[in-house]
């Protein structure tokens, strides 16, 4: 990570920033008010992030409610000073129809926030990060580890739960009727 701006921002004033064209190919998030640019991410990331996002999409479609976000989506996530995040995929359950969706980032919370973990990915980094996505009222945090294939469940006030390659993801306390293998979100269609 590299620290961009040196004066404290407000979320609002960050997405102006976000979006100027000269920052358009930029991965930025802001922190307690501090802009920092991040290292985009590699293929295989991108291609689990897809297959998450196609499975909770799918989801959505047979429960015929709720949506999925990805591409680093901002949401606030801390205000005064304030953090946008960007998880990797998230699945909201607030809108009934696109115009209801907000243009800006999200303020509402989503109900499970995803982040998969990329090889420059430091341990204290994600920590933070996925520690205070629960104190903004997300219900539920997977963390997707590519190299040892599993997921790990965070949930603030319950202990950390983690779920293996072969074994079964259910989430009925935040998505009922969910269900999917782990070794779903790391292979390729047909394998």
């Amino acid at each position: 990570m590299i620290r961009v701006t040196s004066s404290s921002i407000s979320a609002e004033e960050f997405f102006e920033l976000a979006h100027r064209s000269e920052n358009r190919d930029r991965v930025l998030e802001l922190e307690r008010g501090m802009v920092i640019e991040m290292s985009r991410p590699g293929k295989r990331h991108g291609m689990i992030c897809g297959n998450v996002t196609a499975i909770l999409w799918s989801y959505a479609g047979e429960r015929k409610h709720g949506y999925v976000c990805s591409n680093d989506t901002g949401i606030i996530v801390e205000r005064n000073p304030d953090t946008v995040r960007g998880p990797d995929v998230m699945f909201f359950d607030d809108a009934t129809g696109v115009a209801e969706i907000e243009s800006a980032f999200a303020t509402t919370p989503p109900v499970v926030s995803i982040e998969v973990l990329s090889p420059n990915d430091s341990l204290g980094t994600v920590i933070r990060r996925v520690q205070q996505q629960p104190r903004f009222g997300i219900r539920a945090v997977w963390v997707l580890d590519p190299e040892a294939c599993n997921v790990t469940v965070f949930r603030a006030g319950r202990e950390n739960v983690i779920i293996e390659e072969g074994e079964e993801l259910t989430a009925e306390e935040v998505l009922p009727g969910f269900r999917c293998r782990v070794a779903e979100f790391f292979k390729l269609p047909g394998q």
